[in-house]
């Protein structure tokens, strides 16, 4: 299950990746969020032994996976300015404000800590 969620992340990655290049950015955003969801649900079932809930508030994933005493507190803040990026920003009052947000550092700048974070989480599972 645990190959599962991270051959998941991984092709999350490319995808932000290809959507950067392509300057789409609140899209490349979004697979950020996916890619921590992926990752944190990851740790969910390699902790559990069961499959993660149907949710996508990464603070929640990280408590139910038993890890947030083990975050950073940048790792923290990552997952706090991911959390948008998923529900929020599929409606079109909240997409047009998150948008403007997605620079192309501020993409660039997520990207790097969401792909930092995966590996983190590899780490701690051996993985």
């Amino acid at each position: 299950m645990i190959k599962y969620w991270f051959d998941l992340c991984d092709d999350n990655l490319k995808s932000a990746k290809v959507l950067f290049k392509g300057k789409r950015y609140l899209d490349a955003g979004f697979f950020c969020h996916q890619i921590a969801e992926k990752a944190l649900k990851a740790v969910i079932s390699y902790n559990t032994a069961e499959i993660p809930p149907y949710i996508h508030k990464l603070k929640r994933l990280s408590d139910i996976g038993n890890i947030t005493d083990q975050l950073s507190e940048e790792q923290i803040n990552l997952l706090i300015e991911l959390d948008p990026l998923n529900i929020e920003a599929r409606y079109p009052d909240y997409k047009a404000s998150i948008s403007k947000t997605m620079t192309a550092a501020k993409t660039k700048e997520i990207i790097n800590k969401t792909e930092e974070f995966l590996c983190w989480i590899k780490q701690r599972l051996n993985y």
